[in-house]
Formats: C-alpha cells, structure tokens, sequence
C-alpha cells in the first residue's frame, strides 16, 4: 500500500470520525445540559473539575476556559483527590467529574466523598448508565459512540467530544453572566485583546527618543535627525509646538527636485499641518488615524498641545494591536 495514501486516509479517517461526533452533540444538548449550566451560574464558590487519565487534561483545559471566561475554576485530578487533595474543595463548590466510561475506580471512590460534603456533583461523561451518571445531581452527556483509534482504544474522539461540551458550558456561562469584550480583557491584559483595550498612546511614545527639530534647522541636520532616531519621521517645533513634519519621502522627493542643498532648511521642506493625537488616547485610535490616511508615523501632543513623540505604525504591529 502506498504510504502518503495511507497515512492521508488514516488522517482523514480519523477527522471524518471526529466531526460526526461532534456533529452529534447538538442533539445532547437538553434541559440536563442546562440544569448542569444553571448549577455552576447559582452557586455561590467556585467550579472545581476534575478526572483522570487523558479526562483529566480536557478538564485542565475547560478550568483554563473558564476562568478567561468569568467563571472562577480549580482543576483536582481525581486520583490525587483521594491522596490529600480532597480539601481543595470548600463547601460552596460544584465539582464538574469527566470521565468517558463513568465508572473508573478513582471516580466510584471520589464521588461518595464529595457527596458525603454535601457539595452538588455535575458529571461529564459518555456513559448515561455508569456509576458517575447515577450519583450525579446534574448530567452532561457527552457521548461518542467509538473512538477514532482503530482499536476503539486510545481516547481520542471521546476527549474531542469533552472539549468541546466544555466550551459549550463555558459559553454558556459567559452569555448568561453577560460577560463583555472589557470583562475579557481584565483576565487578559498580557495579550492582543487586552492591549487593545488598555493601550494609550503615551505608553508607546516612550519605545523611542523625540526626533525634533527647528524650521531653521539645515536639511543636513533634518537628515541625521530622522537617521539617528530611527523614525523615518521627525517633528518640526517652535517654542514645542508643533509647526510641520518631515518624512524620510519628503526627503527623498526634496533629493529629486534639488540639486543644491546648502540654503534648505526643514522649513521649506516640511508639510505644515500633520496628523496628530493626544498622549492620552487609545492605541487603537492611533490605528484609526494611520488606517485612514494611509501614514505610518502619527505625531502625539499633551494636553497643553506640546509636542511629545511619535507613534509609528510597527509599534501597533509589535504590540499585537493589528
């Protein structure tokens, strides 16, 4: 048999299989599946998820979604549960247990304790008959009827078919908490969402040194400025305001047109009227105004309009702001 053939049929095998799964889920989702939503949204501690084996990693996941998502989660693998770490569970907890078949010897040992404290019980699991279902206050049915392995062995469409219930409860929870694109980026201010959301300019004028110079500053001078200071760009200021703006294509088109550069000075060069921002604005608004007039140096003023730097568009690209 040819190799490529037969590591893409197995590829696919192993997808079409999957996506069946999955496709199947929707049929799953029930007034059980919304008892179990509404346990974790009433109550008052924290959702606590735990499993074994290649479970125990999904759950890890869906405690990582969770908790970006507004509902505050801790994973306990279930095995060391029983070895001590029973106590991560506080008295206003709902336990969420995954577990394909329902009935792995660690869970028929963990669930009894849990209800001995009185804690509500969601289980996750393939098997609406096992142990897990039975002793569960809420069920979430997350049925894959054969795994993708050709020996029905290793999990791998029944964890596919967890996570994705466990982003279905997630979101879940998120609609009903309301839970905005500003909620998100407070869990997230280290990343792209985050930064667009809490990114001012003043933050990204301090990546660079000013590029500053006078009207009567030579073009020689204009040219090392823009040179040193890495900008393509410099500010041209009188008494710190802003008065013009040189770009290193404003240079380029004065080299074509000027044979003689010795009595050129920034202002008989420079656009008067640039574009400009205040420090205080949001990065996303110094997108905004490149965007739209197809610049990639903007210069930023404070709130006396004083010169104060300049955002160029490759700290937005940088920054994950684009």
């Amino acid at each position: 048999m040819n190799t490529y053939k037969q590591i893409l049929d197995s590829a696919k095998r192993t997808i079409t299989l999957e996506q069946e799964a999955v496709a199947n889920l929707n049929a799953l989702i029930d007034q059980n599946f919304a008892k179990a939503v509404l346990c974790i949204y009433n109550a008052k501690g924290r959702v606590i998820i735990s499993g074994v084996g290649k479970s125990a990693i999904i759950a890890q996941k869906i405690v990582a979604t969770l908790n970006s998502t507004g509902t505050p989660s801790v994973f306990m693998h279930a095995a060391d549960a029983i070895h001590g770490d029973l106590g991560t569970i506080q008295k206003d907890d709902v336990v969420v247990c995954l577990s394909n078949s329902g009935n792995t010897a660690e869970i028929k040992v963990l669930i009894p304790l849990i209800k001995n404290q009185e804690n509500t019980v969601i289980a996750m699991t393939s098997n609406k008959d096992s142990f897990l279902a039975k002793n569960a206050d809420a069920l979430i049915l997350a049925y894959a009827e054969k795994e993708a392995c050709p020996h029905n062995l290793a999990p791998t469409t029944s964890t596919t078919v967890q996570l994705v219930m466990g982003d279905a409860l997630a979101l879940a929870l998120l609609d009903l908490r309301g839970f905005s694109k500003e909620d998100f980026a407070k869990y997230h201010p280290g990343g792209a969402l985050g930064k667009k959301m809490y990114l001012r300019v003043n933050e990204l004028i301090t990546l660079h040194d000013k590029p500053e110079v006078s009207p009567e500053t030579p073009i020689k001078q204009v040219i090392v400025e823009i040179s040193q200071k890495r900008l393509g760009v410099t500010a041209v200021t009188k008494n710190g305001k802003i008065v013009g703006i040189i770009t290193d294509g404003d240079i380029r088109r004065m080299l074509e047109t000027n044979d003689v550069l010795s009595n050129l000075t920034a202002a008989s060069v420079m656009s008067k009227q640039p574009k400009t921002i205040d420090v205080n604005a949001m990065a996303t608004a110094a997108l905004d105004v490149l965007e739209k007039n197809s610049i990639t140096q903007l210069l930023a003023v404070d709130s006396s309009n004083n010169y104060a730097g300049v955002v160029h568009l490759h700290d937005l690209i940088k920054e994950g702001i684009i």
